[in-house]
């Protein structure tokens, strides 16, 4: 069984309510499809419901099991806009701003997150927007999560007949929002994404900080940063395994670890890849994703309050529905 269907597996031992605010979209209509066919999420769509319906119609899309709000229709449009309006006043939200971005699918999803009284647990959007405009309305609403310093991103990656990670199981971070984090940040990155990994795959995370250079092979202030970041890791979890700088190939493959970094203690077998700045994480899961025809799901967020998911807008409607079955599983956990 891969990876994605385990998680689908768990996701059905106990239903979630995610929210699509993206229902304009046909990939999110077709995976709304194979949610509802397969089982393991209920699914709530934001939008215009006759345009929706049409959609779904004209394409022979199947989402009659799914449940459907138009933000301006709903009982709670009031409520909501009052609710964003007290979140948002002290930055300077005005009650006409509120009224206008309530009808905005996304912002509508994130507060029926916030409310308590819905019934709604996660939230996928990104298709069509970019991850800005996903995570902007969730750090207004939502905020992050009490135990977390940092709001960052991940990409879990599954590479077919893959002997390295967990049978080819990863998390790469952060591969999606922070830039150019400091050794502070990419700390809070890599205990984050230990957490996300023990999480989702229910086994021991062993963490390699990566770099050009291994043990000292070469010496740079992007180096000497990675370097400072692993000591503060281990400093912050002294059980975690974690080793860096390592560059990739040390990281992975036992072989090689033995020869160029004796004595690291996860031994040339990383499943959680942290990489140094945006450009190289982007550029490292994209690489993974189409060279080794690996599965990429994400970008997934991690630290914020509520199970939130942002999408690489170049994604299908099999990658939404994965990214659907991963918030579920997160949604169980809080």
């Amino acid at each position: 069984m891969s990876f994605i269907e385990e998680i689908k597996q768990r996701a059905k031992q106990d239903i979630k309510t995610i929210i699509l605010p993206e229902a304009q979209d046909i990939r999110t209509l077709k995976a709304t499809e194979q949610v509802l066919k397969e089982g393991y999420a209920k699914i709530i769509l934001v939008g215009n419901k006759e345009e929706i319906e049409e959609k779904a119609l004209e394409n022979k899309i199947d989402i009659s099991g799914a449940q459907i709000i138009e933000p301006t229709n709903s009982e709670k449009y009031e409520e909501y806009v009052n609710l964003l309006f007290e979140l948002r006043k002290q930055k300077g939200m005005s009650l006409e701003k509120a009224k206008g971005l309530v009808k905005d699918p996304v912002y509508f999803g994130m507060l029926m997150l916030k409310d308590e009284k819905s019934e709604a647990d996660g939230l996928v959007s990104g298709a069509i927007h970019s991850t800005a405009d996903t995570l902007r309305p969730a750090l207004q609403i939502l905020k992050t999560a009490p135990d977390t310093k940092l709001v960052s991103a991940f990409f879990l990656m599954t590479v077919p007949d893959c002997e390295y990670g967990e049978n080819g199981t990863f998390i790469f971070g952060d591969c999606g929002l922070n830039e150019n984090p400091d050794d502070e940040a990419l700390s809070e990155i890599a205990i984050s994404s230990s957490k996300s990994f023990r999480q989702l795959e229910g086994k021991e995370p062993k963490v390699a900080m990566l770099s050009y250079s291994t043990y000292g092979s070469a010496k740079s202030e992007s180096t000497e940063k990675v370097i400072r970041a692993t000591e503060k890791v281990r400093e912050k979890d002294k059980n975690l395994l974690v080793d860096g700088e390592l560059q990739l190939d040390s990281a992975i493959i036992p072989e090689v670890a033995n020869f160029k970094a004796p004595g690291s203690p996860i031994e040339g077998n990383a499943n959680v890849l942290i990489f140094p700045d945006l450009n190289a994480g982007n550029i490292g899961y994209k690489l993974v994703q189409r060279l080794g025809k690996a599965e990429a799901y994400g970008p997934l967020c991690q630290g914020i309050a509520r199970p939130v998911n942002d999408l690489s807008r170049g994604c299908t409607s099999n990658d939404i529905a994965g990214v659907i079955a991963i918030t579920a599983v997160q949604a169980q956990e809080k």
